[in-house]
Parts: structure tokens; sequence; C-alpha cells
């Protein structure tokens, strides 16, 4: 078996393998019809590609050792016997190779001829799996030379010497990688309503391989694909698929040597199609995530328990792998705002949902309620601009005047005059019912009241100073529903109720109802800027919402000077305290959809966001707010995450109001996320201080 460096993965923080995550390679070879030779050396050479990319498992086409396209030549028994010899000299060269490597061949079995695919590693053969279903149409007359894998007697064959498990029912799995488990199947399979790959994929496999020929027609291309992402989907699993290509016969067929990497229904990497020569790409498979899913998706299971008389008959063959050590890369779709889609027509598509199933939420609440006002507190800032401008379009869709949202801007003692100017311009615009009422009186009689040193001429600015302004701004908005028989509407983000940045009860954590709460801080930019994009207002609006965008996040709850972690104007700085957004949002994602550990966590926020000038940003934003940060940076806010995520702010969840489920996660108790409110954070904070350096990783 070929040795990984003495130097473990597992001790290597930028090494990939450590994190859950396996590199595969499917290749596409340029065949020679009938010369087994040639293409076993064509095999042999992208197979080493692989090796040296750092890849342990390489996926090759249909019959590739002998050419697809050989028709009735296979049932010539020179050309049989060349391809034994070319699967043998695989065999051998896989000796000094990593990969284990799915190769295809056809063998005599039983005395009838099957199509096969063949798993080869470290110089042997651990399975060989025969296609199960045969097409016999349109342009393929496979039942003219191959048996399918229900004709086969043996279950165990003799192949180049060895006792080689035989037939459709096996399950490979890596003793040393967990959560691998492979699955072969080839071509026609995956076109039958129940493949064997399903079967597999419920028994506990989890990249699912097929070794293909599939000639290419116009449109074919867009089926095939969107067929394998429906079967990842279903399978929770990652399926790679390899072609035919350059080299087969086009006697009456043409072959692309398409070769695709799903992990679930998202496509990691996708070849070149109509190659001039041999082929081969890569694909990260994140392990951690397929586990993850399957783990919550309690469906799954269920069917997996509906047919387990079937699946306790699959079989298992184990093996070990030998991963390579050092810093490989990261050769997968990585978003930076994973919120948000990079590609413009995608994003267009989330806003627009995005933006409706606020208002839809909203409109339904309100007519359930017979309420016909909103009450709304407008900072100025971007969670109530989002919020006012969800309910304007609420009031549009019932019929109903936007005189009827109840919009109040409430300045305190740090209220800037920028965002007190937003505030009114925006309520001004949208031809809302716009009021202001002066805090600071009734903050003053609070904090007298409390006997707190700021009320005796004192500059203290503490926790009670900011909560006492956040409590009253509740309190005024309360009373005013009670007042104007109104419905108080609920401005919180998600990052802010996954970061417990809100003030609990009688503060800004509470309303009758919360259209933000499952649009983190950093898709709520982004549909500012979509409603921008789109025109959805006029030219004045737009002003007013851009100033708003480029205005810096802050509470303006400490006069300005007074703040620590302020900007150049002496102004609060939200970020400074709990970090940037765009950071927090990646980290939240992660960890509340997959439930992924801190330090993978980091290896991904260290490959999204180390060089600015490295991958795909969202093309709406500004190139001065593309920003870039180091390990110890990201390693410090994910510490801050964790700390406030499991320690100390899940009471405020617990509690939250109703609010509609947006995008791909809330934190709702009545929806994705229940958890107690006394845990602890330590396990998460350990596996931070255990696994992710303090210092930027070096070369070795």
């Amino acid at each position: 078996m070929p040795q990984a460096s003495s130097h473990e993965p597992g001790s290597d923080f930028r090494n990939l393998y450590r994190h859950g995550l396996m590199r595969a390679a499917v290749c596409v070879p340029e065949v020679r019809v009938a010369e087994p030779n040639f293409n076993a050396r064509a095999t042999i050479a992208l197979a080493r590609q692989a090796h040296e990319a750092g890849a342990v498992l390489a996926l090759f086409p249909e019959l590739g050792l002998t050419a697809y396209s050989n028709d009735d030549l296979f049932h010539q028994q020179a050309l049989l016997a060349a391809g034994l010899d070319a699967l043998a000299e695989v065999v051998t060269a896989s000796r000094t190779l990593r990969p284990l490597l799915a190769v295809g061949v056809a063998l005599a079995v039983d005395g009838r001829l099957f199509n096969c695919a063949v798993a080869v590693h470290a110089g042997r053969v651990l399975a060989v799996a025969p296609k199960s279903y045969l097409p016999n149409y349109r342009e393929f007359y496979e039942k003219r030379q191959f048996a399918a894998a229900g004709a086969a007697v043996s279950a165990q064959i003799e192949l180049l010497g060895e006792h080689v498990p035989f037939g459709n029912d096996l399950l490979l799995t890596a003793a040393n990688v967990p959560g691998l488990t492979l699955h072969m199947e080839l071509c026609e399979d995956l076109w039958t309503p129940i493949p064997p790959s399903t079967e597999a994929a419920l028994a506990g496999a989890t990249v699912l391989l097929n070794l293909s020929a599939s000639n290419i027609t116009v449109g074919k291309a867009a089926y095939r694909n969107d067929l394998i992402a429906a079967q990842a989907g279903k399978c929770i699993a990652a399926y790679l698929y390899s072609a035919a290509g350059p080299g087969e016969s086009t006697n009456d067929l043409a072959w692309d040597g398409h070769a695709v990497v799903f992990e679930q229904d998202r496509l990691l990497a996708e070849s070149e199609r109509f190659p001039a020569g041999a082929q081969l790409v890569l694909a990260d498979i994140d392990l951690d995530v397929l586990q993850a899913e399957r783990l919550r998706t309690t469906s799954f299971h269920d069917n997996a328990a509906t047919h387990r008389e079937r699946l306790r008959g699959l079989r298992r063959v184990r093996f070990e792998l030998a991963l390579p050590a050092g810093d490989l890369g990261l050769r997968r779709p990585l978003r930076r705002f994973p919120y948000i889609p990079a590609a413009a027509a995608d994003r267009d598509a989330l806003c627009y949902e995005a933006y409706n199933i606020q208002v839809h939420g909203l409109a339904k609440r309100l007519a359930a309620s017979g309420i016909q006002r909103i009450v709304i507190g407008v900072s100025g800032g971007l969670d109530s601009t989002q919020a006012l401008l969800v309910a304007a379009q609420t009031m549009d869709r019932l019929g109903l005047s936007r005189s009827n949202v109840l919009a109040y801007t409430m300045p305190g003692f740090a209220t800037s005059t920028e965002t007190r100017d937003n505030a009114w311009a925006l309520m001004r615009a949208l031809g809302v019912s716009a009021q202001e009422i002066d805090i600071r009186p009734s903050c003053e009689q609070m904090l007298k009241d409390l006997g707190h040193p700021y009320a005796d001429g004192q500059a203290v600015y503490d926790v009670t100073f900011e909560n006492v302004q956040a409590g009253e701004r509740t309190s005024h908005l309360f009373r005013l529903a009670n007042h104007h028989g109104g419905l108080v509407l609920g401005t919180g983000d998600l990052s802010e109720i996954a970061l417990g940045w809100s003030t609990y009860g009688v503060g800004d954590q509470m309303s009758h109802y919360n259209v933000n709460a499952s649009v983190p801080k950093t898709l709520i930019q982004d549909l500012i800027r979509w409603l921008i994009a789109t025109d959805r207002f006029d030219a004045a609006t737009n002003r007013i919402l851009q100033a708003i965008l480029d205005t810096e996040i802050s509470p303006e709850l400490v006069p300005a000077g007074a703040a620590t972690g302020k900007d150049q104007r002496g102004i609060q700085r939200t970020e400074a305290s709990i970090g940037p957004y765009e950071l927090q949002d990646f980290n939240a994602f992660h960890i509340t959809r997959y439930g992924l550990r801190p330090s993978k966590v980091a290896f991904l926020a260290w490959h999204a966001w180390r060089d600015k000038h490295r991958g795909e940003w969202p093309d709406n934003l500004p190139m001065e707010r593309r920003n870039q940060y180091d390990l110890a940076t990201i390693k410090h806010w994910l510490t801050v995450f964790c700390r406030r995520f499991f320690g100390g702010s899940q009471f405020k969840r617990t509690c939250m109001p109703n609010a509609p489920k947006v995008g791909a996660g809330s934190l709702s108790p009545r929806g994705d996320w229940r958890a107690p409110s006394d845990s602890e954070p330590e396990v998460w904070l350990e596996d931070l201080r255990r696994q992710v350096p303090d210092t930027e990783p070096g070369a070795d």
C-alpha cells in the first residue's frame, strides 16, 4: 500500500483530510477502440495525476479498458483476454498509487459476459460490480453482448489469482476515513426508477460512483445533470459520474466525455465537454456535511427501515486508505456569503423569494388577527429599514393605505444626525405615518429612579445605561400599539439573534411579529441592494437606501467619544464588539446548519476569507467592501461566536416572537433550533483552542 507522509494529516490544520473532507477525481481518458494495452496506459496516466493531486478516489468510464463501443467484438476471446491483461496492468500500477480506482472492463463469469465496474486499490482488486440494468432500446443493444447482474450465480469470483466479491450489492468502506463508504453502478442503472445506488445509500453509502458511456445528443447533458442532482439529493450523498469521451467509435453515436461531481444537488465540479484529449476533474467532498444531513433527515432513515430486509443483504468490503499530508488547498465551491448566491440570476431569485416571504407572512398575520395597523421603530439602520419596506409593501398587498404603518423614530443619548435624518427621509419617501418621540426624558427619569450614576452627572455608560434606552423604545412601541390598535413589528435579524445582540424582554428582543428573524445581516444588506437595483421605489428613495447601506452599523446607545470599539468619529461600532457580520454569518451558517466543529468552520473560513483576490464575489458588492481576514482574526471572532451562541444567549431565543422562516435556517424553538438555555460553551471553545493555530499556518 502506498504510504502517507510521516507527517500525519491529523496534525496539520491545513490538511483537508483532517477536517472530514476527501478529494475525488473523475477521469475521462482518450481511448482507442479494441486496444486495451493503450487504454491501460491512458488510465494509469490519469490515475497518477489524481494521486499527485492528493485524491484518494479516481473514477473512470464504463468499459474504459477496452472502449465501450466494441459491440460484437466483445464476443471475441482475444479482446476479452486483452482486457483482462489491461486490468492486471492497472492493478500492478496501483501498488504505487494512493487512490482507489474504479475502472470498467468486460468479464466472463458463470459462462456469461458481464459489463463490470472493478474497484482496484494498492495492488489488489477489492470488488467487482456487474451492471444491473442493460439498455436494449434506441441506440443501445447491450443484451446482445452482456448479461445483467441478476443473472449471476456466483457471489465471489477468482480474478487475477485472488478471490474477489462479485455483485451489485457491495459497499466499500474506508476503515480510516469516517463516513466514507462507496458504491459502484454503471450508466443505465441510474436511469431506472430504483437504481442500485438508492439501496446502497440507504445502507450507508455516502459516495456513489457511476461508470458510464452515455452518448451525447442535443439536450442530453442537461438531463443527465438533473438526473444526477436528483439522485444525489434524494440519497443525501455525493455522486460521481464519468462518461465515455474521445476515441470511442462514432459509427452511429457521438460522445462528449462528460464528468461531474455532485454533493447532494450541488454541482462541485464539471469537465469540459467534447474535449480534444483526456481530462480529469477534482472535487473535495464534505463527508461531515453528508453525515449531518442524514442524521437530521428522519424520513431517510424511516425509508431505510422499510427496506431493512433487503438492506441487510448488502455486503461490505473494508479497506484502508493512505492519506496525503500537507496543504492540499481546497477544491470545492465555497461561498464567503453562504446565505447569498454569488451568481446574479440566483441572487435575484433568492431576494425575490425572501422579500415576498416576509411580505406574505406579515400579510397573513394581519389578516388572521384582524389588525390593520403596524407600529414600528425606525432607527435609520439596516434592520428597521428592511422591516419598514416590508410593512409598506404589505399594506399595498392588502389594499390598505401606507398611513396604516405608524413609524416612530426615537432618538436617544447617542443618536447621530445621520441616522436620524435617514430615518425621517425614508419614512417620508414611503408615505407612512411618521412621528418622532424623544426618549431621553423618560430614560433620564428611569436612570434617576434606579439611582444610576448618570443621573448624578457621572459619565457612566454601562449595560444598564444602554438597556434603559432599548427598553424605553420597546415599551413605547407596545403602548403605542395598545393605543392605536396596532401590531408591533420586530426588526432584529438572524445574526443578532445568534449572537444574543439584543435587550431581552422589554427591549428589541420582543415584538408581536418579526419579519427579519430568519434573515441574516448580510442578506438584509443584499435585499436592500436588490430593491435598489430593481427600482422597486423611486430614485429619491433609492438614494436614501444607499445612504443607509453606507452607514456604519451601530447601536447608537453610548455618546460619541465615550464608546469602546468606536469609529473615527467616536461612534459605537457594533462589529468591533461582536465581530464582522460577514464572518459571523459564515460561522452561524456552518455551525447551526450542519453542526460542524468550530475547528472545521475555521478551516473553511480561512479558505474563504484569507485572500480577497481569490474566489468569487457577489458582483453587486462594492470593491471597498471586499475584505480578507487572517487565521488569528478568524479564530478570535469564532471564539466570540461560540461563547455567545452556546453560552449566554439561548434564553433569548427560547421565547422569541413568531416569525416566518425565510431561508436556509432559523433559530426559532418552534422550527429549526431547540436548545437548553443553560448550556456551557466549553466543548466548542476547547476544540478551537486545541485544533486551530493562533498564527497563520506556515509552509512545511
